[in-house]
This record gives structure tokens, sequence and C-alpha cells, in this order.
């Protein structure tokens, strides 16, 4: 059960909206949009929404760093409950291409991100396992990633007294992708000492200890990941599910291989009659060495490029993903099929086009690839959803359950399709027309449920334009401003190459500013957000990253460069979102330089005078004087192991003492451990003298 922790109660327009939000998803309503202003609460409503209605939760994020920050809310929110992020794994990506025009093949070349891969893994891993699931995904989460059924399949079950040999149990983790590794434990790995196997989970979170006597498993051990691990006894069944996606059963993977086969013969000879012998070859070459790897190991490089042939697809059939998770059964008593979920779709206006466009612009990129010999056709069928496959996927129909029978249905059940929640402060014409097209006919019924009131009493920020003419050195006086107060400032550039000059520029001037744009790695952007709030830097310049949703209280200014510079980073919702970022602070205002008001920027400045009209009303009405927003700042969750290390002996000044801590973690083959000890013995060595 989701049980939501609190110290706040709804207020302002809250519990209105909570109530209308709820009983519109009992109703059986599928497309509503909660339009709130930024500092309204909507994560705090969308949490009180899910514990009224006790469904799986998928949160669909356009943004990394946005999602990062959801998922520490909601985290906070639901600690009692299982909360993931879902995110691409990629800390540098470059698809594999072929330009025909220059004969240029441009191999794959990515950097896969392990900390991101275990947080995948282990939001699957409860999907399958548990109901009470809140997963934070980015639109990536419309991608292939395998069957859930052969997911589960292939898993691996485990308890006290099961009889298997102890080489058969190897070879299964063999197959399973877990890799053998004494020296260097880390999750996805195993290291065996004698009888005594241990098993460092793809997830992270646990390692398992598994005891032989003779061909039988004698005692299971289990403990939770951590510096000084502490195992206890484990009598329950335990699973251990696949290191990597896309595993196939030994002996479906047989037939997988001689399909491929028969696809790469059709191909060869479609080539030929073509006259396209190189490219022939080519594709000959390539795809048996695949093959052979396949074969022997069960795995090879690209093989989700084969994911149609291992899934046993149809050509075109939409590929698994994340969705197929939440759909896929929990327990094998719920004959009537898949479960019954909930969609966030967060800052909707940014994240369904991402949605739309994904298909498209893979599909673009791999006709080169199969055209000219580097790739089999069936690899277009790796790839994201289209957009209306993605939509039927949610919307399939499923029985509705109550609380005391949410396995089996009753005789008052009824069919649902999928229901989704659209989030914006600015939702699009899409959105808006799918909830306003439910209401027609329906009096008095309202699809668009608003949230324009701060509990706060916080007012939209004053907006004041200013010439572009001089505008770097007039931004430098006003940041200087701001850091004589201790408060924060974003700025907005059109280039991520202006923000990094910018960011240098400023702190030549003395002001301590840093840049974020996409360059930087998925899992560094929190932290520097957290930098700003601590005060670490006064300033950080972004482009695009800087927008929706993003939650800091300390931030007193905005200034938006060259704001008159109609498009896509100077529309009126993309204004709109931006000014938002200064709504949190009690002094927020907000600069834009400009030498004309284009017609995004009257949009935005009427939109942000009416809603502080609003808020000024309620607040009179109600004798409320606006407060501060005081949001405690936290540590990013995933932090490196090296913090862990300081805070475990950052005060002990004893160096016989660390370095009889650095033996003993080398005696257990942690030698990742010991050496980090070792670096921080030689801190405190250096520190003293």
């Amino acid at each position: 059960m989701f049980k939501l922790y609190s110290k706040f109660k709804p207020t302002g327009d809250q519990p209105q909206a909570i109530k209308e939000l709820t009983q519109n998803l009992k109703a059986g309503i599928k497309h509503q949009v909660l339009l709130g202003v930024t500092g309204s609460g909507k994560t705090f409503v969308a949490s009180n929404v899910i514990e009224k209605i006790q469904k799986p939760i998928l949160v669909i994020s356009h943004n990394k760093c946005l999602a990062a920050q959801l998922y520490q809310e909601f985290k906070e929110f639901f600690p009692d409950n299982a909360i993931h992020y879902f995110v691409s794994y990629y800390d540098y990506y470059q698809p594999e291409a072929y330009i025909p025009q220059t004969d240029t093949y441009i191999e794959k070349d990515a950097k896969i991100n392990k900390e991101i891969d275990r947080l995948r893994h282990a939001a699957v891993q409860d999907l399958l396992t548990r109901e009470d699931v809140i997963i934070i995904a980015s639109v990536s989460c419309i991608y292939n990633i395998g069957s859930p059924e052969s997911y589960q399949k292939v898993s691996l079950e485990i308890k006290t007294g099961k009889k298997i040999k102890r080489k058969g149990f190897l070879s299964h983790l063999t197959n399973l992708q877990y890799q053998r590794n004494d020296i260097d434990f880390k999750p996805g790995t195993f290291r065996v000492r004698g009888n005594i196997i241990d098993i460092f989970l793809v997830t992270g979170k646990e390692i398992l200890r598994i005891e032989f006597l003779g061909d039988e498993i004698d005692k299971v051990f289990t403990t939770k990941a951590s510096l000084e691990p502490k195992f206890t006894i484990c009598n329950l069944k335990f699973k251990i599910y696949p290191a990597h996606f896309w595993i196939t059963p030994r002996e479906k993977l047989d037939i997988a291989i001689e399909n491929i086969k028969l696809e790469l013969q059709d191909r060869l000879r479609e080539l030929k009659k073509e006259k396209k012998l190189l490219e022939a070859q080519r594709l000959e070459q390539r795809t048996n060495c695949d093959l052979e790897m396949l074969k022997e190991t069960g795995f090879c490089h690209g093989i989700e490029n084969y994911s149609r042939h291992l899934e046993f697809r149809k050509p075109g059939e939409a590929p698994f993903t994340l969705i197929d998770y939440y759909l896929h059964p929990v327990r094998e008593d719920f004959s009537n099929g898949a479960r019954d979920f909930l969609i966030f779709i967060d800052e909707s206006h940014q994240t369904l086009p991402q949605l739309h466009g994904m298909y498209n612009q893979d599909k673009s990129r791999k006709k080169n690839l199969i055209e000219y010999g580097f790739r089999l056709p069936s690899a277009l069928d790796n790839r994201p959803l289209k957009f209306e496959e993605f939509e039927k996927k949610i919307n399939q129909a499923r029985p509705n359950f109550d609380r005391d029978s949410r396995f089996r249905p009753t005789k008052k059940s009824k069919k649902l399709g999928g229901q989704v929640v659209y989030v914006s402060a600015t939702p699009a014409k899409e959105e808006r027309e799918k909830a306003l097209r439910q209401a027609r006919g329906k009096a008095g019924k309202k699809y668009i449920v608003e949230q324009l009131i701060r509990p706060t009493g916080l007012l939209e920020p004053s907006v004041t334009i200013k010439p572009i003419k001089n505008q770097v050195r007039d931004l430098i006086e006003e940041v200087k401003k701001q850091v004589a107060k201790k408060q924060r400032t974003l700025v907005l550039t059109l280039t991520k190459r202006l923000a990094e000059e910018l960011a240098d520029y400023l702190a030549e001037e003395g002001i301590h500013a840093k840049w974020l744009h996409a360059e930087v790695k998925t899992l560094e952007r929190p932290q520097i957000l957290k930098d700003l709030r601590e005060g670490k830097y006064d300033v950080l310049v972004g482009i695009n990253l800087l927008r929706e949703g993003l939650d800091l209280p300390e931030v007193a200014l905005v200034a938006i460069l060259d704001a008159d510079k109609e498009g896509f980073l100077r529309s009126g919702t993309t204004l709109i979102q931006i000014m938002g970022r200064a709504a949190r602070h009690i002094e927020g205002q907000v600069i834009l330089y400009a030498d004309k008001i284009t017609k995004s920027m009257k949009l935005a400045i009427n939109e942000i005078k009416r809603r502080r009209k609003i808020q000024i009303e309620y607040n009179e009405i109600h004798n409320i004087i606006p407060k501060p927003i005081i949001k405690e700042i936290r540590d990013w969750p995933f932090v490196s192991r090296k913090k862990e290390i300081k805070a475990e002996f950052g005060k002990i000044g004893d160096v016989k003492l660390l370095e009889k801590e650095m033996k003993k973690a080398a005696k257990n083959l942690d030698f990742e451990r010991a050496a980090e000890i070792r670096d921080l013995i030689r801190e405190t060595k250096s520190g003293k003298k």
C-alpha cells in the first residue's frame, strides 16, 4: 500500500485539485490535465492522488535533471514504498550511422553509466515483484528493453535445500550474464571461494552468499550492499534476475539464431541481385561474427539489433518497453492479464513532442545502415514506440479491481482503458483537446484541473525589460546586487558556447558561476543544483535545462539574454516556464534583455500578470502574508563511495587504525575500498605535515 508521509496538509486550491483528479480517475476518465503554476505543490497533489488511487505509477519527464528532482521528492513522500529512477544509461552516446555522401561509417561509441544501469534493473525487478512502485522515467522508457516474460522466465530461483550442482549453478549465473570476478567485486559479478559463492546482484541493493553441501544448496545468506556487509540467513525463496536485458532462454536462442540466418540469406540474395556485392560481403561478415558470439556466450555487442528475433516478434510489431513491465502481472493467479496503472506526464508541453518524434528520428538513421549492408532489415524493429503504439499500450482494456480484491475481478468490475494525467503550468493544445473532448456533452464536468494558488502566498515574479546593448555589463551589476543579499541567479543564453563563455567571464569578475547544459553527465547535474542552493555558486548559466520544474527556492533573479529572439528557446511557453524559476522567492524578479516586445514576450508577460492578480486576491481574502519557501537541502542519493568512505573515517586522525582497515579490506578482496582508504591515509598524513 502507498502511504504518504508529509508534515503539510493540502491548502489553497490543492484540496479541490486532489478531489477532482481522484474522482475523475475513479470514474474511469482517460485523459486529464493538471494546470499548476510553479510552486503550487503539484508533486504534493500528485502524491495525495497516488495514496487515494493505490495503483502502480509511471511518471514520464522530458528532462533527466527534472526526473532526478522528482525522484527525490517522491522518495521523501513515500519512504516505505519502491521509488525508482529510470533514464537513459549513457553518459556519452554516439549512435551507429553511415553517411553515403562521404562514404563515412560512424561506429557506435557509448559510455554506459553503471550506476544508472543498476537503477534500471532495480526498477523493472520491483515491477515484477510488487505493486507499490513509482518509477520516474525519462522518455527513454518507450525504447526497446526486451520482453518482461523472457526476463522473468530465465531468472534463477534459489532456496535452502534446492538440488543443483555447483558447476551447473555457476553455468546458470554465466547464462544470466553475471561475470566471475574474484578481485573487483561489484554489481553484476560473482566470486567463488570453495563451496561458497557470493553474488553481487545487478541492482546493487544486496549481496547473496550461497553455501553448497555436495549437490545441494545448504544455506542462503543475504546482506545489504554496504561498506561493512553483515550476512543474515535467509529461509525464503529468492530470484536472481539477468544482469542484462535481451536475455533469451537457451532453448529459444538456437531457434532465434536460425531465424537470423534465414533473414541474412534472404537479404544477401537481395543485395546481390542489386549488384551490391561489397554491401553483401560486409553484411555477411558482420552478422556471422555476431551469431558466433550469440552461440557461444548468449550475448554480443549490438544485441538489441536482433531483438525482434530474440523476442519472436513479427516484422513491424511494437517492441517491449518499460510499459510492458507495468502490464505484466505480478502474481500467477492474476489470470485476467495486465495490471491497471496510472501515468503522470510531467511538463507535458515538452514531453509529448519528444514522445511523438522519437520513432522517426531513429528510423531515418537506420535506413542507411540497412541499405549499405551494415545491419539486417530487422534492426528497424529495435526502436522506440510510435506515438500511436504508446497510446495503444496504455489504453489496453483491463479489469478495475477494488482494494479488497486487487488480483481477482469482482462481478461489478468494469473495463477501463489507460489513464493519464498531463501535468504542466503551460499545457499545450494536444493535451487540452484530449481533456476537453471527454467533457463534451457532460454538463459540469471539468477535466482541466487548475491549481493557481500557492499556499505560501508567493506571487509571480516582477518582470523588467532592458535593452540588449551592454546586456552582459548590466547583468554583472544585477548579479552583484543578488550576491550581496546572498541570493542566487539563473541566466539563460541561446547557445552552449555562450553559456560556457559567460560563466567563465562572470568568474573573472569575481562571481562564483557555473554552466549547465546537456553535455554535463546525468548524475552530476543534481549535484550542481545542490551546490547552487548551498551557495558554492552564485550564478548558474544554461540554455534549456534551467526551465520546467526545477525547485530552487534560493533563486531570486532570472535573467534572459536575447529575449526577443523569437523561436523555440524564446516562445511564450518557454518564457513562462523560465520566469517560473523565480516564483519560489519572496523577492523574485525577471529581467528580459530585448530591443522589442515580441508576441511570445507579450503572451508570457500577460499570463504572469493574470496569475499574479489571482494570487494577490487570494492573499487579501485570507489575510495571507507571502512567506519564503524553506526546503531542506539534501544529498543526491547516488553519491560516490569516496564520499561514503570520508563520512565513515573522515574524523579519524589515527593513521594506524586506518591502515588496519585498509589491510582488512584488502584481505576481503575489496580492493576498491582499500584504495579509497589508502587515499584518505595520504590526505591525513599530508594534513599533519
